[in-house]
C-alpha cells in the first residue's frame, strides 16, 4: 500500500520498501524516471524534434523529484496540497509550448512533442508517488501514440475529404488558372490566405484549404496523386500538402 492507499501491483512484487520513501525506492523512481524518459527522448530525436534526449530525461526526473518531495510534505507536516508537483506540471507545460512553431509555410509543427512533454511529466509525478503500475501503463501507451500510430494518421489524412496545401506560383495572374484547374477536377476550395513572409521574394505563395467534391477524386485519389498533378502545371513552382 502506497502513500495514497493504492496497493500496486509492481509494488507489491517489489517488496513494502518501494512503496514507501526508503532510499532504495527514491533510487528505484529516479531510475526509471530516467529511463523513461531517455527512451521517449530518442524516439523524438530520432524524428529530428526540438526537444530530444535530455529535455525528456530532465522533464521524467524532475517531475518524480516534485511528487517525492511533496509526498514527504504531506507526511511530515500539515501541508495538504502537492504544491511543488502542481508548479512542476504548470512550469512543463509552459516550457513546452516553446517547442511548437510555426513555419513560413503556415504549418504548425511541434504540437506532438510539447503534448509528449506534458505526458511524460504525469508519467514522472506517478512514478514518484510510487504508482509503478499506472505509470508503466501510461507510458506503454504513450510509447505507442508516439511511434505505431503515426503511419495510421497519415493513411487516415492522406484519404480525408479535407486538407491543407501550400502553393508556389510563378507569377501572381496564374492563381485564376489554378483555381479553375481544381473546380474543373472537382475539388472546393474553402479558403486562400497569401503567406506575408514570401512578400519580398518574388513569388506568389498561398496557403489553401481544399475539399474533394468530385465522385471520381473521393473513390480513386489520394491527395499525394491529386498534388503530383497538379504539381505538373507549367505555372507552378512549387507544391506541397500540409500537415
Amino acid at each position: 500500500m502506497n502513500a495514497f492507499g493504492f496497493s500496486d501491483p509492481v509494488g507489491a512484487m517489489l517488496g513494502t520498501w518501494s512503496e514507501s520513501l526508503t532510499f532504495g525506492a527514491i533510487a528505484l523512481r529516479i531510475l526509471l524516471a530516467l529511463l523513461l524518459g531517455a527512451v521517449t527522448g530518442c524516439e523524438r530525436a530520432h524524428n529530428r524534434h526540438i526537444a530530444g534526449l535530455r529535455t525528456f530525461i530532465l522533464v521524467s526526473i524532475a517531475s518524480a523529484s516534485a511528487m517525492m518531495v511533496d509526498t514527504c510534505l504531506m507526511s511530515e507536516s500539515s501541508v495538504r496540497i502537492p504544491a511543488v508537483s502542481a508548479a512542476t506540471v504548470l512550469g512543463i507545460a509552459n516550457i513546452s509550448t516553446f517547442s511548437i512553431s510555426y513555419s513560413s509555410r503556415s504549418q504548425i509543427k511541434g504540437l506532438t512533442t510539447a503534448v509528449a512533454l506534458w505526458c511524460s511529466s504525469i508519467i514522472g509525478l506517478a512514478l514518484g508517488g510510487g504508482l509503478y503500475t499506472p505509470a508503466l501503463i501510461a507510458y506503454a501507451a504513450m510509447i505507442l501514440s508516439l511511434s505505431c500510430l503515426s503511419p495510421m494518421e497519415m493513411w487516415l489524412k492522406d484519404r480525408s475529404d479535407h486538407f491543407e496545401i501550400h502553393l508556389e506560383l510563378k507569377d501572381r495572374t496564374s492563381l485564376q488558372d489554378f483555381i479553375t484547374t481544381l473546380r474543373e477536377l472537382g475539388v472546393r476550395i474553402d479558403d486562400i490566405e497569401s503567406n506575408q513572409a514570401y512578400v519580398n521574394s518574388g513569388l506568389s505563395v498561398y496557403s489553401i484549404s481544399l475539399s474533394i467534391t468530385g465522385r471520381e477524386l473521393k473513390k480513386y485519389r489520394t491527395h499525394a496523386e491529386i498534388i503530383q498533378a497538379l504539381q505538373s502545371l507549367s505555372y507552378v513552382r512549387y507544391l506541397e500538402e500540409q500537415h
